[in-house]
């Protein structure tokens, strides 16, 4: 049967302003798209804005379309579609019918959940129903100030998001190596065993000084290119990753007693995520290429560094005339890697004096056997 220039919805209304109207019904991708546009934002040739809609972001659409394509998807979520006309809402009650003249044209604008809507729009099920919020303003100014009002509310705090990660499954890939970092980042947070106990900053523990982020940073670099992807693959691997880093800042707060403890990121760069990430490497250096495993050998790998650093006063000398007070470095990238190359420099420097004296006397002897 062909579509018609009337769509008509069993709807709720719900009792706000006088002066608008309020209502959700259900509907299918390819409906909302008969009666509503996506208007983005741009400029005309003189300037001017017009419409107020993002662009969309490919990578999320497809994200959401992957989720949806599962059988057990379900998308709470409304999609918010504004009108100023082309509407009319027939009964008293909180119950309604819903009559949508679209024979002009889709006179609705979608407001929030654009990219929801287009990954709906891919799917190969069509049959597939989301809610419609749907607000009858009385004007075009309005509709715009609704825009602003629902798109400007406060995000979830990262920290909440990267908590409740490890709870949910069938992430998208870009969440899910978040998720096992954000997992093992609470066990070293309040695990009674662990050297982090109780000083990691999370949603949970705003008390903690350590910023969560720097350390789910040290084990996603780990576990993407370094010593914990060899240790995630062995059959109890996530609690071997555990315990190399408890033994690794065991020895970080034995090797730098004096800018670890009674500190926070201001007062010290070791608890800074710039110190943080960058020790990381340090961490990546001693496993990798001194085979440190326990917090002894993590410290005896560590003692070239003592005296040449600046946790908490002095400069940092990085070489080539590039000299900082200690509190210069921020933590963003370009200061992270640079003291993070300073710091494995030396590292590197280290071990490759101590593995020479240890074959010294063997290549020695070995020549006088000749």
């Amino acid at each position: 049967m062909p579509p018609t220039d009337q769509m008509i919805f069993s709807a709720i209304r719900a009792q706000q302003s006088a002066e608008h109207v309020a209502l959700t019904f259900a509907a299918r991708a390819d409906e909302i798209l008969r009666f509503a546009s996506i208007e983005r934002i741009a400029r005309d040739g003189e300037g001017r804005v017009s419409g107020f809609q993002r662009p969309q972001v490919a990578g999320h659409i497809r994200e959401i379309k992957d989720y949806l394509e599962k059988s057990t998807a379900v998308l709470p979520n409304p999609i918010v579609v504004a009108f100023t006309a082309g509407v009319e809402v027939e009964g008293a009650g909180a119950a309604c019918r819903v009559t949508i003249d679209v024979s002009k044209g889709p006179p609705g604008l979608v407001v929030d959940g654009q990219q929801r809507l287009t990954a709906l729009q891919y799917l190969p099920t069509k049959d597939f129903q989301v809610f419609v919020s749907a607000l009858v303003c009385r004007d075009e100014a309005e509709l715009r100030r609704q825009f602003v009002l629902i798109n400007n509310t406060r995000p979830l705090p990262k920290s909440l998001i990267y908590e409740l990660l490890p709870t949910v499954a069938e992430l998208p890939e870009r969440l899910g190596g978040r998720s096992g970092a954000a997992a093992l980042t609470a066990r070293l947070n309040f695990d009674r065993t662990s050297p982090l106990y109780g000083l990691i900053r999370q949603h949970t523990n705003p008390a903690g000084h350590i910023a969560d982020t720097a350390i789910q940073k040290v084990i996603m670099t780990s576990l993407n290119d370094g010593i914990m992807r060899q240790l995630a693959r062995q059959r109890d691997g996530e609690s071997a990753c555990f315990k190399l880093v408890c033994e690794f800042f065991e020895a970080v707060k034995k090797t730098f007693p004096e800018a670890w403890w009674d500190h926070k990121p201001s007062t010290s760069r070791l608890v800074h995520g710039a110190g943080i990430q960058a020790m990381g490497y340090v961490m990546e250096d001693l496993a990798v290429l001194d085979g440190a495993r326990s917090w002894d050998a993590f410290v005896r790998g560590m003692e070239c560094l003592r005296g040449r650093t600046a946790w908490t006063e002095g400069h940092w000398d990085f070489g080539n005339g590039d000299i900082r007070h200690w509190k210069a470095v921020q933590n963003v990238s370009r200061d992270v890697q640079t003291l993070a190359h300073h710091l494995s420099a030396i590292v590197r420097a280290d071990i490759r004096v101590r593995k020479a004296a240890a074959a010294g006397p063997l290549f020695a002897s070995q020549g006088a056997d000749r």
